[in-house]
């Protein structure tokens, strides 16, 4: 007779198997719906930012309203100038708009569904670091409730490309220790955060080799890995060597620097009042602060386990080179985030299984409370004196609500604090973003979008106009279809006088 393998449970093998993949596919749909509806629920009501959405946007409309034997969505210009960034995300965002149209629905996007795809990797990374479903689940979902990845994702930013293809390039770099062909998959995620920022691809493989020779030397020494890694990554490196053959513009190191950091525009979150300056600190740290020394002194720990190497390796390396060596931009902590929030989620899993008699950590319970004092004074100050509209009340209420919940769950030393925690927090998030205030810098800015209809009603397609703006405003630019130019006084002057026939726009 034939004989069928069974568990101590009395149930076969196979049918444990099938329940493990059923959960893994519920969990997989939760976490990806979830991420859609933060994601992409009010993405396009918002005009687009300066300094880096606009310019983004501009890139993308050339390379989408380009002729096909242009080049432009291989070497991207702006207003017919060379300009020397990597194109792979002007290049996703035009072919956004070939099917959604011209929009800032369409600019946002690619980088916001790169952000969904970015929380299922944070899911299958913990489900090879810890094995158990629990812990991925938990860190998953502390990555999409964490307020930076969420705004950096939803902007036409590099932010949600970068995080997608770090956690790409690891999640490979993890499963190639079982499978070397898996490492052409880490090679293609580097050559596209190479085509994304150069700069941080180095870093994050760095990452990763150190990690690899801590944890896996022998792959260090394998073949057929560095091939798979070298044939991923050599679209990346073609790019980069095509640009300045094309534009025969890298003769200086100064040049090739500037091209490999990637072009942004550091001053585009840059505050502008106090209140500002507060917005802007606490969105890094809230509430997931609390936990982070309790996740890195996990870390630290369990560094015998191959999942403690990779944090500590991830953490650390980042930190020193990516924060403190090279930190170069607005959102350079971003790439830290995933690595917190695995910490985090094993924290997690960690208390929900202690028994009883343990306490929960009491510093956790006051910041929570000091936070809900702090959310319902906030609501207090906008709902009464400062009222602008229902929206930013109701947010604060929310956070009060969950912060206090959550603080009482854990004086009491109820598990449930936890789910507490994220649909509270998954609830604000989701009025944050339904709201006009999760771009809170537009606040600081002109309105863009009526100046940008006064020009185009005004002037010929092809003009070019000369403005006293101080600073450069390229979402006036995408929104106009026409090139502001900001110029000084002294400057403008001299313009009218050798020609009275250009187009001046004098604030």
């Amino acid at each position: 007779m034939p004989s069928h393998p069974t568990s101590i449970w009395r149930r076969s093998s196979n049918k444990l198997r099938q329940a493990e993949i059923w959960l893994d596919c519920f969990c997989f749909a939760g976490l990806f719906l979830g991420a859609l509806i933060l994601f992409l629920v009010n993405l396009g009501d918002l005009p687009l930012l300066d300094l880096e959405e606009g310019t983004v946007g501009q890139l993308a409309k050339e390379i989408y309203q380009g002729s096909r034997s242009s080049l432009n969505w291989v070497f991207p210009t702006l207003w017919g100038e060379p300009y020397l960034t990597p194109p792979l995300i002007p290049n996703l965002i035009a072919i956004a708009y070939k099917f959604v149209g011209v929009s800032e629905f369409a600019t946002r996007l690619p980088g916001a569904l790169l952000g969904c795809i970015s929380v299922l990797l944070v899911y299958n990374i913990g489900r090879e670091i810890f094995v158990a479903r629990s812990p991925a689940l938990f860190s998953a979902l502390v990555y999409l409730t964490c307020l930076p990845v969420l705004r950096f994702s939803r902007l036409a930013t590099l932010g949600g490309p970068i995080l997608c293809f770090e956690l790409l390039a690891i999640w490979a770099i993890l499963r190639c220790r079982r499978d070397l062909r898996i490492a052409v998959v880490a090679g293609i995620a580097l050559g596209l955060m190479g085509l994304t920022k150069g700069l941080l691809s180095i870093q994050i493989l760095i990452i990763l080799l150190a990690f690899l020779a801590w944890d896996t030397p022998r792959l260090i020494s394998c073949g057929y890995f560095w091939a798979g890694l070298v044939l991923g990554i050599a679209p990346g490196v073609a790019w980069y060597l095509g640009e300045g053959i094309y534009y025969n513009q890298l003769q200086s190191p100064g040049a090739f620097f500037t091209l490999f950091m990637g072009r942004t525009n550091a001053q585009v979150f840059m505050p502008q009042t106090l209140l500002d300056y507060v917005l802007a600190s606490l969105q890094y740290v809230l509430p997931w602060s609390l936990m982070i020394l309790a996740g890195l002194r996990l870390v630290i720990k369990n560094i015998h386990w191959g999942w403690g190497k990779l944090l500590f390796v991830w953490i650390w390396g980042y930190f020193v080179l990516g924060y403190l060596l090279l930190n170069q931009d607005y959102w350079s902590i971003l790439p830290l985030y995933p690595a917190i929030a695995l910490a985090i989620g094993k924290q997690l899993d960690l208390m929900r299984n202690l028994p009883s008699y343990v306490d929960y950590p009491r510093f956790w319970s006051y910041g929570l409370v000091l936070m809900a004092v702090l959310a319902a004074f906030a609501g207090l100050y906008w709902g009464i004196r400062e009222y602008i509209d229902f929206y930013l009340p109701f947010i604060c209420g929310s956070l009060t609500i969950t912060f206090a919940a959550t603080a009482i769950a854990l004086s009491h030393h109820d598990k449930q604090f936890i789910p507490l925690l994220f649909w509270g927090l998954f609830v604000s998030l989701l009025l944050l973003v339904v709201s006009p205030h999760w771009i809170w810098e537009l606040k600081t800015q002109d309105p863009v979008k009526p100046v940008a209809q006064l020009i185009r009603e005004y002037t010929p397609s092809d003009a070019v106009i000369y403005s006293s703006m101080t600073q450069d405003r390229p979402s006036l630019n995408f929104y106009s279809d026409r090139h502001v130019i900001p110029l000084s006084q002294s400057e403008l002057a001299q313009k009218w006088q050798e020609n009275s026939n250009i187009y001046l726009f004098i604030t």
